[in-house]
């Protein structure tokens, strides 16, 4: 060891007696005093650090680690905007980060030497902060700097994102011609011997075996592999550790293995990051002894001070204001501030609070809205339908959007329909309910099991016959609707089919929060619709992607009058231009 007890560190500059300066010291003296602001679970993970400085079994040498961090910032270089072409310049956090794992070493007595005591890494921090650079980075220093014959495997929950740290490596090598000269790429991975300039022997030779790949949760043949470093990207959409233990596996064979996960919160509940949070905050807590993980978790202390405090939104944001921009966080809090999508996204991803993937889509006084019509009103007029006609054995929905000249409010008619055995075998509750609704005259009790959707067919047909109300085009799920669109295009109906799936039903659903939020919406008080809007959650993903589902998951609520406006939503996204125009 180059560095060892008999020189004691300054824990408030950083350097010891000899005027060798430690970036961790440093970073943990700025956290400690305030300068730096950081969130409990670091100061958790730097107390345990000062202990493992101050360990006798620990001997400490900043070598390794000092020249990873030059390696990185002499021959590394950004490839994407804004900083495409410029030098890897690190930040004292990443300088710390990096140190924190290479610095320490503890004696391996089946060895019979001294091996680096970090093999664990789990970096948790908010989007856009580089850490996909940074370890892709710490890669590729690794293949360099590391032992002769070292392989890495980057992998993810899908190729794509396994793809853009193998990516982010391959395109920081081809920056460097000092790397590119001695190194080769194929559909395979990257490679050590450049066949324009062979080497005979050595390292960078084409007899070094070593090589970095990409892997992903569905690739199969994981087994058997035998690697020196593993880096797993984007954890928290992996749902359990199928495809991550036989990476960690892989490298068991290893006298020094270093494996690195890193990842944002995510909305997969009871995953695999939430096993993983779990038991690092176990060890963070002393109720788990794990010497050999370095557990960096960049977390807000509370939800709360998100919204009263920015100053503190560098506690899950460490690049914020060199690395991520500040109005751009600033907009994205904003725009949480009145969208619920946006808000459970940003907090997720943003500010590393666990959100359900499955959260209450809006309060009552959100979609509560007691105004009402006079369908005498509509007369004459052109507007755009849809249709929810669920299974055959359910309730089905069908609704009209009527706009008006110079008004931005959306008036919806509505009808439902419900086979009378449904009604027979439903809960008590919900009989009288469903009674009472069809003499209201809201929903429609079909004969028999199943849903006539002939009815529904006559209902548009009768909004023309008694009040002259034409359809210009009509949106429908894909559920078992095959003879009922025949039967409206003989009609003279133009039906459109929308996919119920997040990409299609996204950006419809969160207008219509929008709009019901802003009191746009008149569904005439219509309690069924009142009932689906309330029984209504957002299912959300990784990019902020929504699409509706039951609140609980609970069978008998019923969302099909929500769903239906999401469809209506659809068609009028995709024809506002000309239906806009058809009311002016």
């Amino acid at each position: 060891m180059s560095i060892g007890k008999d020189y004691p560190y300054n824990v408030i500059n950083g350097f010891n007696h000899n005027g060798t300066h430690s970036f961790l010291l440093e970073h943990i003296h700025k956290c400690k005093s305030g300068e730096i602001v950081v969130g409990r679970e670091i100061i958790q993970e730097l107390d345990i650090i000062i202990e493992q400085f101050s360990d006798p079994a620990i001997q400490i040498d900043l070598e390794p680690a000092h020249k990873r961090i030059k390696f990185i910032e002499t021959k590394c270089k950004h490839s994407e905007a804004p900083y495409a072409g410029k030098p890897f310049i690190l930040e004292l956090f990443q300088k710390a980060f990096i140190e924190s794992i290479y610095i320490f070493f503890i004696f391996d007595e089946e060895l019979k030497r001294w091996v680096r005591l970090v093999q664990d890494v789990l970096f948790l921090v908010g989007r856009k902060n580089g850490k996909t650079p940074l370890v892709s980075a710490l890669c590729l220093a690794e293949f360099f700097c590391g032992p002769m014959g070292l392989k890495i495997l980057c992998s993810s929950n899908d190729y794509d994102q396994a793809g853009l740290m193998f990516d982010a490596i391959n395109a920081m090598r081809e920056e460097s011609p000092a790397l590119e000269r001695v190194t080769r790429k194929n559909i395979k991975g990257i490679y050590f011997g450049n066949p324009k300039k062979p080497k005979k022997k050595g390292k960078f030779s084409y007899r070094n075996k070593g090589n970095i790949r990409k892997i992903s949760a569905k690739t199969g043949a994981k087994e058997g592999k035998n690697i020196g470093v593993g880096a797993v990207d984007e954890g928290h959409e992996l749902k359990d550790n199928t495809s991550i233990m036989p990476i960690r596996q892989a490298l068991s064979t290893q006298d020094e293995p270093l494996y690195f996960e890193l990842s944002t919160e995510g909305f997969v509940n009871d995953g695999y990051l939430d096993g993983r949070l779990k038991e690092a905050r176990q060890v963070l807590d002393g109720e788990l002894d794990r010497t050999r993980w370095r557990i960096w978790l960049y977390t807000q202390d509370s939800e709360t001070e998100i919204w009263q405090d920015e100053k503190t939104w560098v506690k899950s944001n460490p690049g914020l204001g060199t690395i991520k921009k500040w109005s751009f966080l600033r907009g994205m809090v904003e725009e949480a501030k009145t969208s619920k999508a946006t808000r459970a996204f940003v907090l997720a991803k943003d500010f590393n609070v666990k959100q359900n993937n499955s959260e209450a889509w809006l309060l009552e006084h959100e979609y509560i809205n007691e105004e009402t019509y006079n369908l005498e009103e509509f007369r004459g007029c052109i507007g755009l339908g849809a249709v929810d006609l669920s299974e055959t054995t359910d309730l089905a929905n069908a609704k009209v959007l009527i706009m008006r000249p110079g008004n931005p409010k959306k008036y919806i008619l509505t009808k439902y329909f419900i086979p009378e055995t449904k009604i027979e075998q439903g809960e008590k509750e919900d009989k009288k309910n469903y009674l009472e609704w069809a003499r209201e005259g809201l929903i429609e009790v079909c004969k028999g099991n199943e849903n006539d959707y002939s009815l529904i067919t006559a209902w548009f047909v009768s909004l023309y016959k008694q009040y002259g109300i034409k359809v210009f085009k009509t949106g429908y799920d894909n559920w078992n609707a095959k003879y009922w669109i025949k039967e409206m295009e003989d009609i003279g109906f133009d039906t459109e089919r929308v996919a119920m799936d997040k990409n299609t039903l996204s950006n419809p659903m969160k207008l219509v929060e929008a709009d019901l939020k802003s009191k746009l919406i008149n569904y005439n008080n219509n309690p069924i619709d009142r009932w689906c809007l309330g029984n209504t959650a957002m299912k959300i993903d990784n990019l902020g992607l929504i699409m509706p589902v039951k609140v609980n998951d609970l069978k008998n609520r019923r969302i099909d009058g929500a769903v239906t406006l999401i469809i209506l939503y659809c068609i009028y996204m995709r024809y506002r231009t000309e239906y806009l125009e058809i009311v002016r």
